[in-house]
């Protein structure tokens, strides 16, 4: 491995690298090869779903590398149209059909979807708890929500998610969020974690760049790491790939921590959907 990765332990007991590789837009044909080329990097966790529509280029590579399952953390999400229990059913023995493995280390819900389903992303949060206490899905989480949906599974359900992963970045901080999901033990996964790509030329994080003699792209993902945050960045570039596994031999300091924070626009910030409106369905 490029790096010692250091890992988070969930409120399950189980632990998660703090850095994974992300496969969020790669082509389902190309997606074997930039999960192979990041296993050569040195990650051991990738972040897939089931609307990426490239969980079977996760597994081969997974399979095809010289190492155990036991070696990968795995993680993919419910497709938006598959809330329905018996349709999550369906959903996640297909996911691990096209993962070729017998289970996941993390299987989130993509989003809470409270305009559809007669707002009942419990019903879909309990079929999540029988994968969970089945074993094939090792640990389960969500994805978008916030914190009323949260409040929202504490009050009616038995299990509470391991993680959330939401939007964060320099520009949308979303603490309200994190701050949840301190308080309650359920660690924050931050998704676009460079906005994808907008904050790189802020001069802020450009003058701290410097300043450290790291990339803009280090320094933020740095920044999250110090947050105590887990991210996924993606790149199908090589240099990029290993670039972004080189943040663990420097540290920010505190005022540099407190810049680019600083940098919040609240909900002008956010690139991605609102999980109070989102209603979206991938096609059949």
């Amino acid at each position: 491995m490029t790096t010692d990765i250091p890992t988070i332990t969930l409120n399950d007991g189980r632990t998660i690298p703090q850095l994974g590789f992300g496969v969020f837009q790669v082509p389902p044909d190309e997606t074997r090869d930039a999960v192979t080329m990041a296993i050569d990097a040195g990650y051991r966790h990738f972040d897939t779903a089931q609307m990426y529509r490239n969980e079977k280029g996760v597994g081969e590579a997974i399979d095809a590398a010289d190492q155990d399952r036991a070696d990968f953390f795995i993680t993919s999400k419910l497709s938006n149209a598959a809330h329905r229990p018996d349709d999550a059913r369906r959903a996640f023995d297909g996911t691990l059909s096209a993962l070729g493995t017998d289970y996941v280390d993390l299987f989130l819900i993509h989003w809470p979807l409270p305009t559809l389903y007669d707002g009942d992303f419990v019903q879909t949060w309990r079929t999540l708890e029988e994968f969970y206490r089945e074993g094939r899905a090792r640990s389960i989480g969500v994805s978008n929500f916030t914190p009323h949906h949260l409040r929202r599974l504490r009050a009616e359900t038995d299990i509470r998610p391991a993680v959330n992963q939401i939007e964060v970045h320099p520009y949308f901080t979303n603490d309200e969020t994190r701050g949840y999901g301190a308080e309650n033990e359920i660690a924050t996964e931050a998704y676009s974690p460079i906005a994808q790509g907008e904050v790189l030329t802020d001069p802020t994080i450009e003058s701290i760049a410097r300043e450290v003699s790291r990339t803009p792209a280090q320094v933020v993902l740095r920044w999250h790491i110090q947050r105590g945050d887990i991210i996924f960045p993606k790149s199908k570039t090589e240099s990029r790939v290993r670039e972004n596994a080189a943040i663990f031999d420097f540290e920010l300091a505190t005022a540099d921590m407190a810049a680019i924070t600083s940098l919040d626009k609240g909900e002008k910030g956010r690139t991605g959907g609102n999980p109070d409106t989102n209603a979206w369905l991938p096609p059949a």
